[in-house]
């Protein structure tokens, strides 16, 4: 890693994955073929892992994704391997986890807040909502949220809720209009060609058995409840929490069209700087558990420990009764900020 850390504190955080998105010349149709050129032209996302990384066993099911744009959405696909197909929740806003199901998550600008979820299962009944911050820094989640204009199709390769046969998936196919995405969205537009979105996919399955002739959740004989869910991940997180953003993956919207050459992904160096800044947040959180007021010190939190990688980081701490900010300089004349409720920014000259 860049980021120069005790070895505990860096082999904790995976490093997050990244993907270039290529746009799409034609129109796509929603019917979870993806059959078309482009979708043929797109790559894979390497295949899900468990939420936690390496430290859990592989899933059990592959599950991998591709994403694609134009001018008018922002494209996501996945195909699910699955023998046994089975949704129940058919009521639009209900907690879609409660079944199997595949999500995306979207930080348009990257500062961990005013960031994007939905939700699906099999029967295509959807979850959408804005998270004004993460569960840890107070939320809320805004269910009254939609992404208009959502464009769904489904492919379910076998029979669903049917236990008498082998299933072999399910495929996704999403298009999720910018101007439903803009209200988080730098600039509030969309990407522009070279910018970057922070991204993740997971999907959420329960273990089930067969009771009279339907599938049923698993449960522990020792509590009579089920078993906890597996969450598979695109980008691992190691933690199970999904809304950690900035251990989600990258995503680079490229002007090339899919299939007419290739971009590279170059990571912004300022990235780094972010990271340290937010263990010197974890730690003035720590110290205002500890002591009940903030640090006004940043030799307190350990800022003297932290290194990064090609540039000096001189961190600035301004602190009041009831908040703080952290500020330090990054590359190419940029600043960084983080402040008292997690919120991570970058101001470029």
């Amino acid at each position: 890693m860049a980021l120069a850390l005790a070895p505990t504190q860096a082999a904790a955080q995976p490093v997050p994955r990244h993907y270039v998105a290529y746009r799409t010349a034609a129109p796509l149709t929603l019917d979870g073929h993806l059959d078309e050129p482009a979708w043929q032209a797109a790559p894979w996302t390497d295949p899900f892992t468990d939420i936690e990384g390496d430290r859990r066993p592989p899933p059990r099911f592959h599950t991998r994704a591709k994403m694609l744009w134009d001018d008018d959405y922002f494209y996501v696909a996945a195909t699910l391997e699955e023998p046994h197909l089975w949704a129940t929740l058919t009521e639009r806003d209900a907690v879609i986890f409660h079944d199997n199901d595949f999500e995306v998550f979207i930080d348009p600008d990257g500062d961990t807040h005013l960031y994007y979820e939905v939700e699906l299962n099999a029967l295509g009944t959807v979850w959408d909502l804005l998270l004004v911050r993460p569960y840890r820094d107070g939320g809320p989640p805004i269910d009254a949220w939609d992404v208009r204009g959502l464009g769904l199709g489904l492919h379910l390769d076998g029979t669903l809720n049917d236990p008498s046969d082998t299933d072999r998936g399910w495929t996704v196919e999403l298009a999720l209009p910018w101007e439903a995405l803009r209200e988080a969205a730098p600039g509030d537009r969309p990407p522009q060609p070279g910018e970057t979105w922070r991204v993740n996919f997971s999907r959420v399955q329960w273990h089930t058995d067969v009771a009279d002739g339907r599938y049923v959740k698993r449960t522990d004989p020792a509590t009579g409840r089920p078993l906890p869910e597996d969450n598979w991940v695109w980008s691992p997180q190691g933690v199970i929490d999904m809304h950690r953003p900035e251990r989600w993956g990258f995503v680079l919207f490229s002007d090339r069209i899919a299939g007419t050459g290739t971009t590279p992904f170059v990571p912004d160096p300022n990235e780094r700087v972010k990271d340290a800044l937010r263990h010197l947040h974890e730690a003035q959180r720590a110290h205002f558990r500890t002591h009940g007021r903030y640090a006004d010190d940043l030799a307190a939190l350990g800022a003297d420990t932290l290194r990064v990688d090609g540039l000096a980081f001189t961190p600035t701490l301004y602190v009041t009764p009831t908040l703080y900010e952290i500020t330090a300089p990054g590359f190419d004349g940029a600043t960084v900020h983080i402040r008292h409720d997690g919120r991570v920014w970058v101001e470029k000259p």
